[in-house]
């Protein structure tokens, strides 16, 4: 069943092309790739199906409903996540203090609502579930600003979990690990992979070889392939060009 469908996207910067007719769709409960290089317009894309930018024409539907133009937090609350290339945290709060403040339950008590977490067992229970997921469950207690950068990445991933989303988008959630990072990041995706509908832009092929059911390939702001990570290994154009060259 397809949960979220870009259809016939198109967006222009002044006299720039940034997406033309791009057509999308995201299978519920897979783990779906979009690949190209630099400046191809994957980021752009995902602005435009998380609500940051709205698309000069085409439609971006959500289990069937039209989402296009709304904005980022009323696409947020219909089930969207994302994390983004620059790390959003709070960095004065712990680990835990972090999840927690994310968790619906927290956000719907308003004013000064983190203080009162601690007090409710179940918010407590809520907040440890989601640590537990990306392996951060013995680091709770402690700032986000001591992390190393691979928990910070994790982190930032279990903050997205807190809403409780049925999508996640990862935006190059790799950028800036070294081979060890990514092997636990790895790690963790496939732990999250078939609990909810994932999409993640990644310069990684290797990484995202790995773990997809299906990828995008964007250039020029195009679609210009589709399909298994064994079926675009075999394309001509991927296999020519450095995005197919694979460790």
């Amino acid at each position: 069943m397809t949960l979220l469908e870009a259809r016939d996207l198109h967006l222009r910067f002044g006299d720039r092309v940034v997406l033309e007719n791009v057509s999308l769709s995201f299978e519920a409960g897979r783990l779906s790739g979009i690949m190209g290089p630099n400046g191809a317009g994957k980021t752009t894309c995902f602005n435009v199906l998380t609500g940051r930018y709205k698309p000069d024409r085409g439609r971006v539907l959500l289990d069937g409903r039209d989402i296009t133009g709304r904005s980022p937090q009323a696409i947020a609350r219909l089930g969207v996540a994302r994390s983004f290339q620059i790390m959003t945290l709070f960095d004065e709060f712990s680990v835990f203090e972090n999840v927690a403040v994310a968790l619906p339950r927290t956000r719907a008590r308003g004013h000064d609502a983190l203080s009162q977490a601690y007090a409710d067992h179940t918010l407590v229970d809520e907040a440890y579930d989601v640590l537990d997921k990306v392996g951060l469950t013995d680091r709770a207690d402690e700032p986000a600003k001591s992390l190393p950068y691979g928990a910070r990445r994790a982190l930032e991933i279990g903050v997205a979990l807190a809403s409780r989303p049925k999508l996640l988008f990862l935006d190059e959630p790799t950028a800036g690990l070294g081979s060890d990072g990514r092997a636990r990041l790895a790690d963790l995706v496939r732990r999250l992979k078939g609990l909810l509908t994932i999409v993640i832009i990644e310069h990684d092929m290797e990484f995202l070889f790995a773990l997809a059911d299906d990828i995008s390939v964007i250039h020029w702001g195009q679609v210009i392939a589709r399909g298994s990570p064994a079926e675009l290994k075999a394309n001509p154009w991927v296999e020519s060009s450095n995005l197919g060259r694979l460790n």
